[in-house]
């Protein structure tokens, strides 16, 4: 305390100064000292009034305690005297099973009281049925609520009391079914009374009100059931066809009787192998009863149930679409006894199957029949018989064995390896007959699967048929160009042994027409697979496998797993990429083979032309003669050594303009020129020395060829694929100075002093109206061009000589003769 004493003086007193503040310093700590004093004395109160109270209630838990334990001896001395037990422990037991047995005694009276009220109103509903049909439905509503009411608390009580909730569930059904049978009989006896099933446009005023009110209490019957079974949904998948309506149901039945009656047994209309009988039987009846439906039902559907959430369903608020569900049941039994009958039966099975989808479209497109809601699709009887009946793996094989039987004899037919040249445009590449034909097949089987319902099965008819008869074709074609290839190669040509004229015929016009036939096929249906890949319907199949695709769990085992699809179809599937995922399509796979393929076969046809025409030009290369010459021996005809060349490009290109299209021909065509320009320009024309006649027999043969090969292919293509062959042939077929003749307007006769001229000038003298042109001669652009690299190119230019290098054009001079001497 002194320590702490001293501490605060020493603040508050650190100079003489402060000893005038010490009077209100003592003032404050006097106020702080009373201040405590009242704190100490209030905290002193609490704690005594705690004290006090905690004493006090210490001695009530006593009392109660005591109370407490003065209660629980006299009960367990009575429990002891009614339970005639020794020990509380055996009296507690004893008592817990009386109050066990009192409890079940409960729970059982409950139960009766439920089952008394359950009879009450059954009773009730029973006796009200003929007299009051409108006043029964009350007592079957209030079971109905009874049930529902029910069902959630057995699943809270964990399934407490099933029998007694089965047995109330089993008496609503047989009231149900005891009501349905009362009504239906009323509307039967009115149907009678309009001598149904006769043909009638509408009810007669007479029996207007009759119809209504027993259609309407069929229906008011049935409403709820409908109304909690939209309500559950969630809990069914969106295509599950709803139930038939029980007027039509009854309206049916005379119907369903006829239909047995034609469509079973022994009689001449049921015959396996004509399910279109019973098929176009049904349509006749949608046909005939559908203005009845739309007059008699159409306004009582409406009035039921507009504004109500079963508006949204056409089965409930389309009398025609009502009447149509109405007939499915039948149908649905009728092709279940009618396919296990011709079961095993492959032929009768596919006429069966496109007979149900011909049906199904016809319902579609015929009466927009969508039962469950116009934005979900019907998925037809064809899925009813091909998935929930099992058949449609049975199908598929009878299908695939068709589609390749069929395929099979189109590529073993006599023409089936001949070009087609009606088919196609005349400027488009010529296909086999085998290649259109396989096409036309292909585009069947589309139409055969096109209209099914199911999206794998759709995928497994486009991988296991189409796709498969893509391979197999591709495999054939390629097959074909390796034989060709191995026919060809030395070792092959040994092997085979093959002899010289069927070599000659491998490399001439039959060898390039088989190859033609790879190229055609190849092009024709790699540009088919690229068609398919924007029509509508592979478009549509295509963006259903992508965004199941982008959920791997949603790609069905049936189909093979997402990486055997994408083999199949496209690298792209299940992408996430948007570029790839635009970019796809479902013949990627397959059209790359295609295309490869041809590639590969248009690369072999170069080849083949590219060498037989080296080979051509051999004789032509080994002339020697071009700097001696004669100018007689050159004027106005082609070398002797060039006829193989032009009849060979003859053959080849007169073949290839007709079988090929005009853009790979282009680009054969330049190959070829390439060819030519590259031996002529290394064999000939930078290798011999060349006098002024000698270069315009060059030029001569060189344009020869073009023109003929302009015949086939057309005007400036042989140009512009040799144009730095006819640059170099111009430039070395320049006349000496002497040579020029000299072009003149306006007058004639005067010659040009001016010799030395560079390139060419243009004099004009006004008052006599002439004009003169001259030519560069062969010395002035030999000074030019050898020069310096400016004035080579300015001359170059000057000539019109643009692919010519520098270098080119000193190399192709060297070889005159007048300059090199």
């Amino acid at each position: 305390m002194d320590v702490r004493v001293q501490d605060y003086l020493d603040d508050k007193l650190q100079s003489s100064a402060d000893l005038e503040t010490l009077d209100s310093l003592l003032e404050t700590v006097k106020n702080q000292q009373d201040l405590l004093k009242r704190q100490l004395d209030d905290a002193r109160r609490d704690h005594a009034d705690a004290k006090r109270k905690s004493e006090q209630h210490h001695g009530s838990l006593r009392q109660k305690a005591q109370a407490f334990q003065k209660e629980q001896g006299d009960i367990d001395r009575r429990l002891l005297i009614v339970t005639q037990s020794e020990t509380s422990d055996d009296a507690v037991q004893k008592f817990e099973a009386s109050m066990e047995r009192l409890r079940k005694l409960d729970v059982a009276a409950g139960y009766v009281e439920l089952m008394k009220e359950v009879d009450a109103l059954r009773t009730e509903c029973i006796g009200q049925l003929g007299k009051s049909d409108e006043a029964a439905l009350e007592p079957y509503r209030r079971l109905q609520h009874l049930v529902t009411s029910l069902q959630p608390l057995q699943e809270a009580a964990e399934g407490a009391a099933p029998h007694l909730l089965d047995h109330i569930v089993q008496q609503v059904q047989q009231l149900r079914r005891t009501i349905q049978t009362s009504f239906g009989e009323d509307l039967e006896k009115t149907l009678k009374k309009l001598n149904w099933p006769k043909a009638l446009q509408t009810v007669p005023m007479a029996l207007q009100k009759e119809w209504s009110t027993n259609v309407g209490r069929l229906i008011d019957l049935q409403k709820p059931e409908l109304e909690d079974r939209e309500h559950a949904d969630d809990q069914r998948p969106p295509s599950d066809a709803p139930p038939v309506l029980l007027p039509l149901e009854v309206m049916v039945r005379p119907l369903e009787q006829r239909f047995t009656y034609h469509f079973s047994g022994n009689k001449p209309t049921n015959r396996l192998d004509k399910p279109e009988y019973f098929l176009q039987h049904t349509l006749d009846l949608i046909s005939t009863y559908s203005d009845f439906t739309q007059n008699a039902l159409q306004p009582l559907l409406l009035q039921r149930f507009r504004g109500t959430d079963l508006a949204f369903t056409p089965t409930y608020i389309d009398a025609t679409s009502a009447f149509i569900t109405a007939l499915l049941p039948m149908l649905r039994r009728k092709l279940a006894s009618f396919a296990s009958q011709i079961d095993g039966q492959s032929q009768l099975l596919s006429h069966l199957v496109h007979e149900i989808i011909s049906f199904d479209t016809t319902l579609q497109d015929t009466y927009t029949y969508a039962p469950v809601s116009p934005s979900v699709p019907w998925r037809g009887l064809s899925f009813y018989l091909l998935d929930t009946s099992g058949y449609f793996q049975k199908w598929l094989d009878v299908e695939r064995d068709f589609a390749m039987s069929r395929y099979r004899s189109i590529v073993l037919s006599d023409e089936a390896g001949e070009l087609d040249y009606d088919s196609v445009s005349a400027d488009a590449t010529k296909p086999t007959k085998m290649a259109i034909r396989v096409n036309d097949l292909l585009e069947t089987i589309t139409d055969r699967y096109k209209p099914l319902s199911s999206f794998s099965q759709k995928l497994r008819f486009l991988i296991d048929v189409q796709i498969a008869i893509f391979d197999l074709f591709h495999q054939r074609l390629q097959s074909s160009l390796e034989a060709y290839i191995a026919m060809t190669s030395s070792v092959g040509r040994t092997v085979h042994g093959l002899s010289k004229e069927e070599q000659a015929e491998l490399q001439g016009v039959k060898g390039l027409d088989r190859l033609c036939r790879v190229f055609g096929s190849s092009e024709y249906l790699e540009r088919a697979m690229r068609d398919w890949s924007d029509d509508v319907f592979f478009l549509e199949l295509w963006d259903e496998l992508q965004d199941r695709a982008k959920s791997r769990e949603s790609i069905s085992s049936k189909l093979g797993g997402l990486q055997e699809i994408q083999q199949k179809t496209s690298s792209a599937v299940g992408d996430d990429e948007s570029e790839r995922e635009l970019d796809g399509a479902l013949f990627d796979e397959t059209a790359a083979a295609y295309h490869r393929l041809r590639v590969r076969s248009e690369g072999i046809i170069v080849e083949t032309l590219t060498y037989n025409i080296r080979e051509a030009l051999r004789p032509y290369g080994r002339i020697a003669t071009w700097a001696s010459l004669s100018v007689t021996a050159a004027e106005g005809s082609v070398s002797a050594e060039l006829d193989p060349t032009l009849r060979l490009l003859t053959d080849y290109f007169g073949f290839l303009s007709k079988a090929v299209g005009k853009v790979p021909l282009r680009r054969i065509t330049r190959a070829v020129c390439h060819t030519i320009q590259s031996y002529i320009w290394d064999s000939v024309l930078t290798r011999h020395s060349f006098s002024t006649a000698g270069a315009a027999q060059l030029a001569a043969d060189t344009h020869a060829v073009c023109a003929l090969i302009d015949r086939y292919v057309g005007a400036g293509q042989a140009q512009a694929g040799m144009r730095k062959l006819l640059e170099g042939v111009t430039l070395i077929g320049l006349p000496v100075r002497g040579e020029i003749q000299r072009v003149q307007a306006g007058r004639s006769g005067a010659d040009d002093d001016d010799e030395g001229a560079a390139w060419e000038e243009v004099d004009s003298d006004e008052d006599e109206g002439t004009v003169e042109k001259k030519q560069m001669g062969l010395f002035e652009v030999e000074r030019l061009v050898f020069m310096d690299n400016d004035s080579a190119r300015h001359a170059l230019e000057q000539l019109g000589l643009d692919v010519l290098s520098e270098s080119d054009a000193r190399a192709v001079l060297e070889r005159r003769v007048e300059l090199s001497s």
